[in-house]
């Protein structure tokens, strides 16, 4: 498994442009905050059950790569469930919102960018880029 050092500079390729490092800084985190809100939108305990799983397996990925970035990554996500459950009535509504606009923003970071996103390579670069964004503020790479 590659290091969180590894996945940064990987992650780090494609993301050189300063207007596209700052549309990630803002889309990244809505993306993940949308994800994780339509998917504990999923009514009953199938719901909790998928969301369950579904943390459990980001979580422990960021833990085996850091233990800080484990931490902070469950409060994010912790807080991203929070708020998710204060909106339930729009939640579905508000997540697909999101979403669609963040990734239209990610998409043209990387137009500015010229360079393709790195998930097109490899689908865990969907994680790296919450660690990547919360980096400079946590230090997870030891750098």
């Amino acid at each position: 498994m590659k290091t969180i050092e590894q996945w940064f500079s990987l992650y780090g390729e494609s993301h050189q442009n300063p207007t596209n490092i700052k549309i990630h800084k803002v889309a990244v985190p809505l993306i993940y905050f949308s994800v994780v809100a339509l998917i504990s939108a999923i009514p009953g305990l199938t719901g909790h059950v998928i969301l369950g799983a579904i943390t459990l397996a980001a979580l422990l990925f960021y833990f085996i790569l850091s233990i800080k970035l484990g931490f902070v990554m469950s409060i994010f996500t912790g807080l991203c469930i929070y708020v998710a459950s204060s909106i339930s009535i729009y939640v579905i509504e508000i997540a697909i919102a999101v979403f669609v606009v963040a990734w239209i923003f990610q998409f043209v970071g990387h137009k500015v960018e010229g360079k393709k996103p790195s998930f097109f390579d490899d689908l865990s670069f969907l994680l790296i880029g919450p660690a990547w964004v919360f980096n400079p503020i946590f230090s997870f790479d030891k750098k």
